[in-house]
């Protein structure tokens, strides 16, 4: 597959990783395959991410964006391939790199509290089996404030609404002053209040250089939410710019036949230029 997506679409070459810019980029991935039980989830998946800006993974339920990101972080093992992350593997990188899971995954009636839960983003400043300090519990409060949330500090988290977990979560991320964020569906059946502080602080990160790759399922609010996009079904549908990348064509590619979804987001998209 071409690493470098759309012919249309001008791409940094992923093919030389030994480069300043190549060592610069937040994100590569070469010929990437996983497979559950021998039966391939991602196949041959290529691309890259540009520093300070924010992608959106977009793709049907069982295209693999879960997977991609787990397969990033080295969660699951892959069958093939190569991951770059700022010029070297993942594990030299750790430090720089955070991560969202989706809010299923975690077991909210663990007896902890949102500061809790925060903390633990700095265990790598603090260390483990070490005590958390004055300075790390204002930190945490600190970002607890940028998300919103800063009264609910000592609730047991079992006791938050969705929209209240997910900020915890990103509250956690931000904690970890990381250059790259990994989030899985941060969006996803959250209250409008909360989806408009989460877009802002991915805007206000972005500002500071950071780099954000996003799981999301509106295809609707793409244009309006990140600057890139990655086209997933097993396979890389298309990559890049919004703009050049984010097309009724390619999105029919990548959903198939799902016609009354794709009409939405065409005539959403047709609405959106005409008032630009």
């Amino acid at each position: 597959m071409n690493p470098e997506g759309p012919s249309d679409v001008q791409r940094v070459p992923v093919t030389t990783p030994a480069t300043e810019l190549g060592n610069k980029l937040p994100l590569q991935v070469w010929d990437l395959t996983v497979a559950y039980q021998r039966t391939p989830v991602l196949w041959d998946v290529a691309f890259q991410v540009p520093p300070a800006s924010l992608v959106a993974v977009v793709g049907p339920n069982g295209a693999g964006k879960s997977t991609l990101l787990r397969a990033i972080l080295n969660l699951i093992p892959r069958t093939s391939g190569r991951i770059q992350v700022f010029g070297n593997d993942f594990e030299l990188q750790r430090r720089r790199v955070a991560y969202v899971p989706q809010r299923e995954s975690v077991d909210w009636d663990f007896p902890v509290s949102v500061l809790d839960v925060v903390t633990m983003g700095l265990y790598r400043e603090i260390g483990w089996l070490w005590p958390v300090r004055k300075k790390h519990r204002a930190r945490a409060l600190e970002v607890l404030n940028q998300v919103g949330i800063a009264d609910l500090a000592h609730r047991q988290i079992s006791h938050l609404s969705g929209g209240q977990q997910q900020r915890t979560f990103l509250a956690r991320a931000l904690a970890q002053d990381a250059d790259l964020y990994l989030m899985d569906e941060p969006f996803a059946a959250v209250d409008a209040a909360t989806e408009l502080a989460i877009i802002q602080q991915l805007r206000a990160m972005k500002q500071r250089g950071k780099t954000c790759v996003v799981i999301h399922h509106d295809l609707q609010t793409v244009p309006d939410y990140f600057d890139e996009v990655l086209l997933l079904n097993m396979r890389v549908v298309a990559n890049g710019p919004i703009d050049k990348v984010f097309t009724p064509e390619n999105l029919q590619k990548t959903y198939g036949g799902r016609l009354t979804l794709l009409d939405e987001v065409s005539t959403a998209m047709r609405r959106r230029e005409k008032s630009l």
